[in-house]
């Protein structure tokens, strides 16, 4: 998407001038001739940068004043001034009160063009450092070779460079926002802001003030305006996460913003208009959420243009070992310690719990088995090393307490109950499914099938592995 450049400036031959150099490399411009029509113009639509005269014939406020409004409201904003009169103080001054740089007139076209385009690319780099400050340790990648996530990764492919809306449904933790931020990675939005409103831990009172900005008071110095989260997105990607817990006040407006591409800051009058592309998620059934009462129809249709659902962790056992591995040694890169690996028998059980928290909560578990496992770093974790909680699930054959039943029985059935209770384990961790099983265990899928038959593993016993 093109940056949009605000050029002030009293000459018209001026903002003729550099409208014409910047709309050849491809820029969107618009032009202000004095201060009153520059704030108008910065309020209507954040610009991605401002090109600022210092003295503007009849003009209320002079460029500098311009510069310390702007700054006070939007100081992400880069300011580069321009000047024929310009001085070393005037030069100085600016660039104390926030400007990003200060360019003499006349200026040359070359020179114009490699400051502006360093001024937005510092501009973009500090807001990419703010998101990663204020998200940490944010996934951007789906990990995972499974099916389910194969096809997830393919409609995200899809999806991503066309601009639609899209609705992102599944359980909590399961990485609705990881697709999120994967489909404004691989749009053309991509070099925009990326920006997360979260309904469910907002205020609901709060929520609009944040979404929308507050409008300056009577007295700007005391209640300056101030920009919501809709309007940093400008260029960008929202993402309305569990919009389900979003007021149904607010769904009307969201309604109008999805139709308009415009909306008023509260307490504003003036509609502020914004290029925004707009992703939902949410872990609740909105169909039930519309038959209730609670949920706009209308809202659900403009934000389910696409829908991708997002797996549940018990549903693509397969990736995790891939997962664990994973925040294992990005949680090694970011305390410091030293990088353990696991143990097969803590991945099957890691493979047969049913993880009630998704990945979240295996993110979860890595950190702290790092922390608290016992043994030396050069030691694999082992599943006795799991938490109580995630051991209770583990099949028989791997619980250590399990060890005198074996021992109390005759060699033979001794033999027969591991083998029953160790493909059981390996028909749990693969969830059911027998060529993957057969694949693992080493054995061909038909003595697979004679092996259970022998043993009295029926279809029920299947079918509870494969529910597991």
């Amino acid at each position: 998407m093109a940056h949009d450049i605000l050029i002030v400036d009293d000459e018209p031959d001026i903002r003729m001038l550099v409208t014409g150099i910047l709309r050849d490399e491809g820029y969107e411009t618009r032009e202000a001739a004095d201060s009153d029509q520059a704030i108008a113009a910065f309020r209507a639509r954040r610009p991605s940068l401002v090109i600022l005269d210092v003295w503007l014939q009849g003009s209320k406020l002079d460029g500098l004043q311009i510069l310390e409004t702007m700054h006070r409201e939007e100081p992400v904003v880069p300011v580069v001034m321009i000047s024929g009169h310009g001085t070393i103080e005037t030069a100085v001054q600016a660039i104390q009160q926030g400007a990003y740089d200060f360019i003499e007139k006349p200026f040359k076209a070359d020179r114009l063009l490699l400051v502006v385009r360093r001024a937005i690319e510092a501009a973009q780099l500090k807001r990419e450092n703010s998101e990663l400050r204020l998200r940490a340790g944010a996934e951007a990648e789906m990990v995972g070779a499974s099916q389910a996530i194969r096809e997830l990764r393919s409609a995200i492919e899809k999806v991503a460079p066309t601009g639609s809306r899209v609705l992102i449904t599944g359980p909590a933790g399961a990485g609705k926002e990881v697709v999120a931020r994967m489909i404004h990675a691989r749009s053309r939005r991509s070099e925009g802001p990326f920006m997360v409103l979260n309904c469910a831990t907002l205020n609901p009172g709060r929520l609009e003030d944040e979404l929308f900005g507050v409008e300056a008071g009577p007295d700007p110095m005391v209640q300056p305006r101030r920009a919501g989260t809709l309007e940093h997105a400008h260029g960008g990607t929202l993402l309305l996460d569990e919009v389900a817990d979003m007021p149904l006040e607010t769904q009307g407006k969201i309604v109008r913003v999805l139709q308009d591409q415009s909306f008023e800051r509260i307490g504003g009058a003036t509609r502020v208009k914004v290029d925004v592309r707009v992703i939902a998620t949410t872990n609740r059934d909105l169909s039930a959420e519309i038959a209730a009462g609670r949920f706009r129809e209308d809202l659900f249709y403009r934000l389910n243009v696409v829908p991708l659902r997002v797996p549940a962790l018990r549903e693509r056992r397969d990736d995790i070992p891939l997962l664990a591995r994973h925040f294992l040694a990005r949680s090694a890169e970011t305390s410091g310690l030293p990088l353990r690996d696991l143990a097969e028998d803590a991945l099957a059980v890691l493979q047969a719990y049913d993880w009630p928290g998704n990945v979240r909560q295996l993110r979860n578990l890595m950190d702290w088995l790092l922390i608290m496992a016992p043994g030396e770093a050069k030691e694999p974790i082992r599943a006795e090393h799991l938490p109580p909680d995630i051991g209770a699930a583990a099949p028989p054959v791997l619980r250590p307490d399990r060890s005198g039943e074996i021992m109390a029985l005759p060699l033979r059935e001794a033999r027969e109950l591991f083998e029953k209770q160790y493909l059981l384990a390996q028909l749990n961790r693969f969830g059911g499914n027998i060529s993957r099983t057969a694949n693992f265990v080493g054995m061909e899928r038909s003595a697979l099938h004679r092996k259970l038959k022998s043993l009295g593993v029926n279809a029920e016993d299947r079918v509870a592995a494969n529910g597991a």
